[in-house]
């Protein structure tokens, strides 16, 4: 879930008499006096909204959880309007620079607040393709901090990247941040588009980018829930809907979460041919990186989705206790399937993820990212979860079983919403 967005939950969530959507705003709260702004905590959960609007979700949710009409069995979602249109959304196939005979790839982070599968995933996927020089870059040298959880320490500072490819980067992928606005990283990434760098945002990254100024012009998309936010506040933009991703030139966006799987499947393609790419979704159990999407289904509405939506921004949080849920990690652990797990179970809104291990401080996962571990004893670990084996591109599937069974359908389901995950089915 995005971590800052101004949420219009009467209108879309609740029902109200005010009209339709139209398809240009998921959240508009300057139709609501006083103006309902939310903020996202560190997990990714809500963590502030205006007492009307907490009291007004809070009576709508507990309906919709009485009655079950929120459910996935009451309302099964409607067939994807956009599966019959011809979507054509092709990343520019690479070309060559600098004499480089492979493309060099930064995925670059925030240090105060990134989030971990935006990151991780793009990294993962690429470097198992094998398609080019892939960093994982921070503004800064110190450990990273990812949201919803765990700590990642990156393997460049900017700074860094900048001694060892003064020329720049050929792609340069732009995760969600927390800190949106830095300085630095928005002047890296001016930098890195000036060079002739291709940015590709996951998710709420193209906040990141379309704060730069970069986006401007180009056609694009994000996350589901910033929709009406993103078309406010970055009018020069031309937002998209219905896509899992957006390629336009230079400029090359995703969806939410989930959405960074086709997207790197697709700059696969872009850099290595369609056969590789689709060696590498069958190898990674992706059945294929379309583009097409229906975005209409995630947003919150009652009869649809809402009590899902509500077990897991409030009433988890609020019923239960937090749980600290540790994950074993050693070394050559799938660094995808680590991040799908240990990212949905801190949206579950019973706890938080830790990676844990015996006597060390940190491990390389299967790619050489470096993840920093905490000390079970420390944070008094209630529940020991493992790291999906198998193909990584379906530990999603894998997690969202478990915590269905853990915690119910409904927990599941809100957090596979969280995701803008198309594939939870009932």
């Amino acid at each position: 879930m995005p971590r800052e967005v101004e949420l219009d939950l009467f209108r879309r969530g609740c029902g109200t008499t005010l009209a339709e959507n139209d398809g240009t705003s998921a959240f508009e709260p300057s139709r609501f006096k006083p103006m309902t702004v939310a903020t996202f905590t560190q997990n990714g959960s809500i963590m502030y909204l205006n007492r009307s609007v907490r009291a007004s979700m809070t009576f709508f949710s507990a309906a919709s959880l009485l009655v079950g009409c929120g459910s996935m069995a009451a309302s099964a979602p409607k067939q994807n309007r956009a599966a019959s249109q011809t979507v054509d959304e092709h990343i520019t196939p690479y070309q060559a620079r600098f004499g480089r005979t492979r493309p060099v790839i930064a995925i670059v982070g925030e240090n105060s607040g990134t989030e971990l599968t935006d990151y991780v995933i793009p990294y993962g996927i690429l470097r198992e393709a094998d398609v080019g020089e892939v960093l994982a870059v921070a503004t800064k040298p110190e450990p990273m901090t990812m949201r919803p959880a765990l700590r990642l320490q990156p393997q460049a500072s900017a700074a860094d990247f900048d001694g060892r490819y003064p020329e720049g980067a050929d792609y340069v992928v732009v995760p969600a941040v927390s800190r949106r606005d830095d300085p630095a990283l928005l002047a890296w990434i001016r930098e890195q588009a000036a060079k002739g760098a291709t940015l590709v945002s996951i998710c709420d990254g193209a906040l990141v980018v379309a704060g730069s100024g970069v986006m401007d012009g180009h056609r694009a998309t994000a996350h589901w829930a910033t929709a009406g936010y993103r078309r406010k506040q970055y009018p020069k933009i031309h937002w998209i809907d219905n896509r899992r991703y957006v390629a336009d030139g230079t400029v090359v966006s995703s969806a939410g979460i989930s959405a960074a799987i086709p997207t790197s499947l697709a700059l696969v393609e872009a850099i290595a041919g369609h056969e590789r790419a689709a060696s590498i979704a069958a190898e990674i159990g992706a059945s294929d990186w379309s583009p097409i999407h229906d975005s209409r289904r995630f947003h919150p509405k009652l009869g649809r989705n809402l009590s899902a939506f509500a077990a897991t921004e409030y009433f988890n949080r609020w019923l239960h206790k937090p749980e600290a849920f540790g994950f074993p990690v050693t070394t050559g652990v799938d660094e995808v399937a680590l991040a799908f797990a240990a990212d949905a179970y801190s949206r579950t809104g019973r706890g938080r993820a830790y990676a844990i291990g015996a006597g060390k401080a940190s491990v390389q996962t299967l790619h050489g990212l470096t993840v920093l571990l905490d000390d079970p004893a420390e944070i008094h670990v209630k529940r020991t979860v493992t790291v999906p084996a198998g193909k990584p591109a379906l530990a999603l599937d894998n997690v969202l079983a478990d915590i269905a069974r853990s915690y119910g359908r409904q927990t599941a389901y809100g957090v596979a919403l969280g995701f803008e995950y198309p594939d939870f089915h009932d």
